[in-house]
């Protein structure tokens, strides 16, 4: 339950950066300062591994905000989905360690929105995530790209997805929430 109030205020101080002027471009790269706290370790006394996802989302949300694509979305009715996900570790974060989300738009392709998040300590990388998210609306069904762009613009700036990115969509893709997805161990 603690995430909720970690969210609720990242969107809060995010807002408030925002009215301030301390916006963000499409391809700029938000940063949040958080530090480990008991609720986040594990067993072995650092953060679990299940948590950095969660505080990626935190990251998700400053961007979202700075950069003013959760007004568009909320004006549209859309919604994002983490549709893959994947996270390398490096380093383990300790109790009460303070550290830096990092997070950045990565660009797209016919299929998605690509993110990169990284936790960072004293400008090091201890942990990196790369996330794929499909835009939805709250009507149902999947946002076309060409919908999204003609709202939002084209995503200057965005640096070309890296090919092991798109291998790595590729081969993590689930079949069609409309086609047979059966659950066979070969």
């Amino acid at each position: 339950m603690n995430v909720i109030w970690r969210t609720i205020l990242i969107h809060l101080r995010a807002r408030r950066r925002l009215r301030r002027g301390d916006t963000l471009a499409m391809d700029g790269v938000s940063r949040i300062r958080l530090t480990t706290l008991p609720t986040d370790i594990d067993i072995l006394m650092h953060m679990n591994n299940g948590r950095y996802l969660s505080l990626f989302d935190l990251g998700r949300w400053d961007l979202l905000v700075r950069t003013g694509f959760w007004d568009t979305m909320r004006a549209h009715d859309w919604y994002a989905v983490v549709s893959a996900e994947t996270v390398t570790f490096r380093k383990s974060l300790q109790l009460w360690q303070r550290f830096d989300v990092e997070s950045r738009m990565l660009g797209h392709d016919d299929r998605g929105v690509y993110m990169e998040h990284r936790v960072v300590v004293d400008g090091e990388v201890y942990t990196r995530a790369i996330v794929r998210s499909r835009m939805m609306r709250k009507s149902g069904g999947t946002l076309p790209h060409e919908e999204l762009f003609a709202v939002i613009g084209a995503m200057d700036g965005m640096p070309e997805v890296e090919p092991w990115v798109r291998d790595w969509a590729a081969a993590s893709r689930l079949p069609s929430t409309r086609a047979s997805a059966p659950s066979v161990w070969e």
